[in-house]
């Protein structure tokens, strides 16, 4: 054997490891698939999202913010910004810019505001109703005070309901494992292209963390706060829950359940209809109905004042009723 080709002893001035060495930290290695796209989130969609700082009736919060648009109109969740008028959003290249609260809705938890200067550029929206479960997806926000933190996971689940302090709430949320701690809420959920596909609202335990989806319908919540700086919403005034149909009006109705009436409010226009406890609800407006949820996501404005059709089961037989649904004016 040559002494060219004799393997040499280690003199501890060269790097003895075999070129494939998963330990190199050669800068120029290409990265794994799942850390470049976490990379490429992180590097284009940061610099983008910003600290909030919000002083109001109760107190000073903390939260955070993505740019929306570029004429600096920011989106965070409404609960950061409950009771206040403005904030102080800093970025991550130290920029600091005031910010106008112009708009929010705390039965989607969502809320925008207006910066008075300049602001870097806008996060692209995604859809959140294209996610899969398994998917990769990226939170990006100021835990706990930490500016520009950068968390990754999957979706772990969609369509979870999150109720809200109102009593009502807001459907088809984003369930990731993604950390999430104070301080994320109103921050970006991202997926691997760098798309907003949800605002980080809260924390529901250990490794587990909710968003609120960017969708069609949070587009058309979100440009109505801009308008007009609220949501209009109808409202029935029933409570209830899903509950099975007796097996002859189940194969009559090809479906095995309906809501089944547990409160009437009093006053409301659900009594003004003669809806009755123990009620069970198969249609409004001919829309199929299970749940108290479904009834909701029917109550919007165009639903003001409009006469609505309810078909109910009731002692046996299959009734008819009209509610005129009037303004929720307590959110």
């Amino acid at each position: 054997m040559s002494d060219e080709a004799r393997p040499q002893p280690s003199d501890g001035t060269h790097d003895d490891r075999p070129d494939d060495d998963p330990h190199d930290d050669d800068p120029s290695e290409p990265l794994d698939a799942y850390s470049a796209a976490v990379v490429h989130v992180a590097r284009t969609v940061l610099p983008s999202v910003a600290s909030l700082r919000v002083r109001g009736r109760r107190g000073t919060g903390a939260g955070s913010a993505s740019v929306l648009a570029p004429d600096g109109i920011l989106l965070t969740s409404a609960h950061v910004v409950e009771g206040a008028q403005v904030a102080e959003a800093t970025f991550a290249d130290g920029a600091e810019v005031t910010a106008d609260v112009i708009g929010r809705d705390p039965l989607s938890d969502l809320a925008v505001l207006r910066a008075r200067g300049e602001v870097p550029p806008a996060v692209p929206l995604g859809d959140a109703s294209r996610l899969r479960v398994g998917q990769l997806v990226v939170a990006l926000g100021n835990p706990l005070g930490l500016a520009g933190s950068v968390t990754a996971g999957i979706v772990s689940a969609l369509g979870r309901s999150l109720p809200t302090k109102a009593g009502r709430v807001v459907d088809e949320v984003i369930q990731t494992d993604a950390a999430l701690n104070p301080g994320n809420s109103g921050g970006v959920l991202a997926d691997s292209r760098g798309r907003m596909v949800g605002v980080n609202t809260a924390v529901a335990g250990v490794g587990l963390g909710l968003a609120v989806p960017i969708n069609e319908t949070t587009r058309e919540l979100i440009a109505t706060l801009l308008r007009h700086g609220r949501v209009r919403r109808a409202w029935l005034g029933i409570a209830g829950g899903q509950s099975p149909l007796p097996p002859p009006l189940a194969t009559k109705v090809g479906r095995r359940t309906g809501l089944r009436v547990a409160q009437v409010v009093e006053g409301s226009p659900a009594e003004s209809a003669g809806l009755r406890r123990g009620d069970i609800v198969l249609t409004v407006d001919g829309q199929r109905i299970d749940t108290s949820t479904a009834v909701q996501r029917l109550m919007v404005e165009h639903a003001i004042g409009r006469r609505l059709e309810i078909t109910v089961w009731r002692n046996g037989a299959l009734v008819d009723v009209v509610a005129v649904p009037r303004e929720l004016t307590d959110a």
